[in-house]
């Protein structure tokens, strides 16, 4: 991991550090539009050549119904099933909050407005395959989705070797009552759901997590076609801010678990000395080795980097700048830095809350804003899920009371039929 120290950089420097992820040549995007316009003309077809050519595997049909689903889950552990369905009811119980009726306002005499909720009718989960299957995005988008009653949830997944997905996939997809699983992957899962092909429905929002190429695919076809998407939610990435209250061993731990999700995640440690950064380097040095993903975390942490700064309030500085998808205080003075954080998508406080617990089973939603954009974005919802549609409703004595005021403002815009609409209404 490269180092800096907070006082040499320039504003230009930390500008390029907390880049990542860009396309300066467009290479990606061009990739991208090839494989979204070869879907829209060819459709199923599509998608089984992507299968073979992506996934190295040769399919027959684009989907696992529901009774193939129960056979492949069947080989879920007792305890691993135990595991999954803390994490659903955890999930759940946080999410279930979420769901809220609004009160009515009267904002006049006799003039009533407010909001309800409404679910988005069909909705599309990518669930990435990669070199790491996950189960936990699966619960993650699909309980929501479930409290926000989507009427069609469409599920994406890339498939196995054997052409079937993995059995806690499959063991999920029974916890949240879904009968089908589409086997697609990457941008052609994207382009699948945002346009429909023959044996998948085009959807009204798409939701996921995946790579620069999944990302690339969300964003074009939200700008091309009727169909929404949650954020731009790409490769993963962790700030940990540290001081001598932190655990050096934990702090390792948490940069190398954020490491293995993938060569282009980003972890980045920023610290108020140069000895913890040192002490933190001993810690990664002996833990990383020994890991199954040795060799992507290795990649990983080559893009990664160690900022050293003075105050804890510098640190909180940068990592606004940042805009990191999961935050971690490494700290025991996390009650005064939380006021100050401004942009992160998902923050975990104090020595013993590692983001690992948000990732799998806290309860929080762990499909987050990436590359800065937790910025503008929040991690998804149930909000995410539904639209709320407002009403108003006026009585005989409302109309009289908000009359003169409407016919005012649209005279001085000049739109004379919108002032007719309103003192047609107030003629005694």
């Amino acid at each position: 991991m490269k180092r800096y120290n907070y006082s040499d950089l320039t504003k230009q420097d930390i500008q390029k550090l907390v880049q990542r992820n860009v396309d300066p040549a467009n290479e990606i995007r061009a990739i991208v539009e090839e494989v979204i316009s070869n879907v829209r003309q060819h459709g199923d077809s599509a998608l089984i050549d992507y299968a073979l050519k992506f996934d190295k595997v040769e399919l027959d049909k684009l989907y696992l119904d529901k009774d193939e689903l129960t056979e492949i889950a069947s080989t879920v552990l007792p305890e691993q099933k135990a595991a999954l369905e803390t994490a659903y009811n955890n999930i759940y119980k946080f999410h279930k909050t979420q769901l809220k009726a609004e009160d009515k306002v009267e904002t006049m005499p006799g003039v009533t407005c407010w909001r309800e909720v409404r679910p988005i009718e069909k909705v599309g989960l990518y669930i990435p395959g990669g070199s790491a299957v996950l189960p936990s995005t699966f619960l993650m988008l699909g309980i929501p989705a479930q409290i926000a009653g989507c009427y069609e949830i469409v599920v994406c997944s890339p498939p196995q070797k054997n052409g079937k997905v993995n059995a806690f996939i499959a063991f999920v997809a029974l916890l949240l009552g879904i009968d089908k699983i589409y086997l697609a992957g990457g941008a052609q899962a994207i382009a699948a759901m945002a346009y429909g092909t023959e044996t998948i429905a085009k959807v009204d929002k798409i939701f996921g997590p995946g790579n620069q190429f999944v990302t690339k695919a969300k964003t074009i076809v939200q700008s091309t076609t009727t169909t929404a998407i949650d954020m731009p939610a790409g490769p993963s990435e962790v700030l940990v801010i540290a001081d001598e209250n932190a655990n050096p061993i934990y702090v390792a731990a948490d940069l190398l678990a954020q490491a293995e999700h993938g060569a282009d995640s980003q972890s980045v440690l920023v610290c108020t000395s140069g000895k913890i950064a040192d002490e933190v380097l001993v810690e990664v040095a002996k833990q990383a080795p020994v890991l199954p993903r040795a060799g992507i975390v290795k990649k990983a942490l080559d893009n990664s980097y160690i900022v050293v700064t003075n105050t804890l309030d510098e640190a909180m500085q940068f990592s606004n700048q940042y805009a990191p998808e999961h935050l971690i205080l490494a700290t025991a003075n996390w009650q005064q830095l939380k006021p100050n954080i401004i942009n992160a998508g998902s923050v975990f406080l104090g020595n013993l809350t590692p983001e690992s617990a948000g990732d799998y089973a806290s309860g929080t939603n762990h499909t987050l804003p990436t590359s800065a954009y937790a910025r503008a974005y929040s991690g998804v919802s149930v909000d995410s899920f539904v639209k709320k549609i407002t009403f108003q409703y006026i009585t005989p004595e409302g109309i009289q009371n908000i009359g003169p005021t409407v016919e005012i403002l649209a005279e001085l815009e000049g739109l004379q039929a919108h002032k007719n609409a309103v003192t047609l209404r107030t003629i005694k």
